[in-house]
């Protein structure tokens, strides 16, 4: 028996021997080479949830090196050789980024966390559901209003997955030209199938609108149509996730087409205060501060006003009086919220200006 694992303990350190030397190096190919016998020895101990979190994980990176962005993730510029691109225009259709949120760190509501925890945990474990015929959710739609969690829940999807994050671009995904649109939704869903991924499809209602509907034009509705055959034939180890703050838009034979909805609702006082927490511990809370009467005042704005509020709030601190974050400039701060958001919401409820008549134009 120790024998056995004595000879267990010299394969695995040799292999991680062979890994060090070969990042050190820059050896690109000896890593992969050193990766997948690692691999081979987890899968060898039955070790099958860690050996296929780290095939996704060499399967999605190929070895490339990962660059930071501005934005804290960090996009895979070696990757986007591959990235499927607009004909007419030569765009990415996609943008690739390596997602650093976690579920932990996401102040949701305990139904949609539980039901986020079981769509990661099928996933994980596919090959066991395979086994019995069954398979996992990995086709997701995200719903609710503006603001209130729906992308970076995606991306805490992917993190827990151990995935990359395919963003996708309707602004390049939608084409002037007749039939463009669905052929490149076609190559993003041919890309999603070519490694494991979560991609998302956020705004979904510019693609998803309701045939039914007078305004939309034939091109919309042969736009839909293919979604719907795609999406039916589409059978990947990638999560395809799809998200909407006008759920009411979508087209009713989607709805049926998703292996899982799940609903994000504006904070409740318990979250936003969690969400002022979250945000606000890295420079403290004056002691005067009473966080749960500012958190009933803020009652009814989403995830992303609490965090703009908190965030101004600890701006302001750092410029003007060093130190924790005093009522007075949460105050401040929650007053310029809803003063942006006042503008918002007159802004969208301004009826479009209707076109000059041309009757008796000549």
């Amino acid at each position: 028996m120790k024998n056995t694992e004595s000879v267990k303990l010299t394969t695995t350190s040799e292999s991680m021997r062979k890994l060090l030397l070969a990042h050190f190096e820059g050896d690109a190919e000896g890593f992969r080479a050193a990766a997948r016998e690692y691999i081979n020895e987890e899968r060898r101990k039955n070790h099958q949830v860690v050996a296929r979190d780290l095939e996704r994980l060499l399967a999605s990176y190929n070895g490339l090196s990962v660059a930071r962005s501005s934005n804290g993730l960090a996009p895979l510029p070696g990757g986007s050789r591959d990235v499927p691109k607009d004909k007419e225009r030569d765009v990415p259709l996609v943008e690739i980024f390596e997602p650093v949120r976690r579920l932990e760190d996401l102040a949701l509501d305990e139904g949609t966390r539980n039901t986020l925890k079981r769509i990661v945990d099928e996933n994980r474990k596919a090959d066991l559901l395979k086994t019995y015929g069954a398979r996992p959710a990995n086709r997701i739609l995200f719903c609710g209003p503006p603001g209130c969690g729906k992308t970076i829940s995606a991306e805490a999807v992917a993190t827990e997955l151990y995935l990359p994050l395919a963003l996708v671009r309707f602004d390049a995904v939608v084409s002037s030209y007749l039939g463009e649109t669905a052929a490149n939704l076609r190559k993003v869903f041919d890309f999603a199938r070519s490694r494991p991924m979560v991609v998302l499809f956020d705004e979904f209602d510019a693609i998803g609108k309701d045939r039914a509907s007078l305004e939309e034009h034939g091109e919309i509705k042969r736009v839909v149509n293919s979604f719907l055959q795609i999406l039916d034939g589409f059978r990947s180890e990638t999560v395809a996730i799809a998200a909407t703050n006008h759920q009411g838009l979508l087209d009713a034979a989607l709805w049926r087409r998703f292996d899982e909805i799940v609903f994000f609702d504006l904070p409740d006082i318990a979250r936003i205060e969690d969400v002022l927490l979250r945000n606000l511990r890295q420079i403290g809370l004056h002691p005067a501060t009473n966080l749960h009467d500012l958190s009933a005042r803020l009652f009814g704005m989403s995830h992303a006003d609490v965090e703009r509020i908190a965030r101004d709030a600890i701006k302001y601190m750092l410029l003007n009086e060093p130190g924790p974050v005093t009522p007075a400039a949460l105050e401040a701060a929650s007053v310029r919220q809803r003063k942006r958001t006042a503008v918002a919401k007159a802004t969208n409820s301004t009826p479009a200006p209707k076109a000059e008549s041309r009757k008796g134009a000549r």
